[in-house]
């Protein structure tokens, strides 16, 4: 008898994919907060009016997370994220051209940029939902926050990379052409995708027949969502108590992340007083130390899901990635010496990013058949987080200093970790009736 073949590895070939979406979007909104120094200047802003430009990039990637997640639910993922990667090419080399060419400087830039940036919101907003709804259709349940850890720390290699990297095309070329080369990326993952990509397993020609039972085996009846059954699904979801904390949790985490993304850099250069290359490349730290400890966690979350349960393998991961983090912020703006302040702060934003996989898996598992539109909502009250510490970080400075902004995100770390004792992971509110036994088996996980 012939041996049987080995059995495909397709469902990791998704991920990397899912990481490389994950990566470009990160350059493709980042871009902006290191070309900002040559903006400013150059397009007569201030740095209250880019304040606004970053917040409108924010709003508009908040308004569509849960509408394109409920498109991969009723449709797949697969057509809608092919369709924003070429979106963000085209909104990256807009934002390059249009402000200071099309719109002259001062007010035309501004408004020019808001525009721009809000359109680039909207585009952006699908790709963790739909990673997230992929993941839910590739992976069983304990392999989810392990594979949506490396999704995740795709925003840490795409943050790591970018500081140093348009810092470099800025001083080189020219904040313009740092816009035109990094649009390039987004060309390529939308390629690639629309070339290896698929909606589940079923739907891929290179899963074998192994795989595929190891997956739906292990999924338990937590199926695609699509059709009609994702209708009844999303007012569920969405009206779920431990859902609504999850996503308040979030907020306050997106708070404290988008400080990092949008004023980690100005606060290096004014503050700790790196040069404009020098800055570019410490900005990058944190974001190396997140892209370690994401797989950490995500590997500890489903490992502790596997001996706790979900609720606790879930609660335990995020509370303690959270309080570590508003520990080091607090520690780290009281820190004199600025290779020690770096350090401190490296490692708050990494633990943050360790609990990530908590919040992703934890909705996955309430939203079930309606994981995009779990997912959007968290995403959505994430980024609104962000929106707030974006307009508000400068104010704060300008009013009451660096120590009190920074002191502001450990509280609100704090309050974020505190609201997962009244998270239930380990209840999902969406299951067709038919899948009532499988529902009762995953109930025991």
């Amino acid at each position: 008898m012939a041996p049987s073949p080995p059995a495909s590895r397709v469902r990791w070939t998704i991920v990397w994919l899912l990481v490389g979406f994950s990566l470009v979007s990160y350059v493709e909104r980042m871009n902006i907060s290191v070309a900002a120094k040559f903006m400013v200047p150059e397009l007569g802003l201030t740095q209250v009016q880019m304040g606004q430009i970053f917040s409108a990039f924010l709003l508009g990637y908040a308004a569509l997370q849960i509408p394109l997640g409920m498109l991969g639910d009723r449709f797949g993922p697969y057509r809608v994220l092919a369709v924003l990667g070429w979106a963000w090419a085209l909104l990256t080399v807009l934002s390059g051209y249009i402000p200071g060419t099309l719109t002259g400087t001062g007010v035309g830039a501004f408004g020019g940029l808001v525009v721009i940036r809000f359109l680039l919101g909207t585009t952006i907003a699908g790709v963790y939902p739909l990673c997230a709804r992929t993941v839910a259709n590739w992976q069983p349940v304990s392999e989810r926050a392990f594979a949506y850890s490396f999704v995740i720390a795709g925003v840490s290699i795409g943050s790591a990379i970018t500081p140093p990297a348009v810092a470099w095309l800025m001083v080189t070329l020219g904040w313009r052409q740092s816009f035109y080369l990094t649009s390039t990326l987004a060309v390529a993952i939308a390629v690639l995708w629309m070339r290896y990509g698929a909606d589940g397993p079923r739907q891929h020609r290179g899963v074998s027949e192994a795989e595929l039972a190891a997956i739906e085996t292990g999924q338990q009846g937590a199926d695609m969502a699509t059709g009609e059954s994702s209708k009844a699904a999303w007012g569920q979801a969405l009206r779920n108590r431990s859902l609504q904390l999850l996503s308040l949790s979030y907020f306050f985490v997106g708070y404290v992340l988008y400080v990092f993304v949008f004023w980690f850099f100005t606060y290096l250069v004014d503050v700790r007083q790196f040069s404009i290359l020098g800055s570019g490349v410490v900005t990058s730290l944190p974001f190396v130390v997140a892209g370690f400890l994401s797989p950490v966690g995500g590997a500890i979350c489903d490992r502790l899901t596997v001996w706790w349960g979900r609720r606790q393998g879930r609660r335990v991961t995020a509370m303690f990635g959270v309080l570590v983090a508003a520990s080091c912020l607090f520690i780290g703006i009281r820190t004199g010496n600025a290779y020690l302040a770096v350090a401190t702060f490296s490692l708050a934003f990494g633990f943050q990013m360790f609990a990530e996989s908590a919040y992703w898996s934890a909705a996955m598992d309430i939203g079930g058949r309606a994981t995009g539109a779990a997912t959007g909502l968290i995403n959505t009250a994430n980024n609104l987080g962000g929106v707030v510490s974006t307009a508000l970080m400068p104010m704060l400075v300008e009013r009451f200093g660096w120590g009190v902004a920074f002191n502001s995100c450990a509280v609100v770390a704090a309050v974020a970790a505190l609201l997962w004792l009244g998270i239930r992971a380990d209840r999902p509110v969406v299951v067709a009736e038919r899948l009532q036994p499988e529902a009762e088996a995953l109930e025991a996980i």
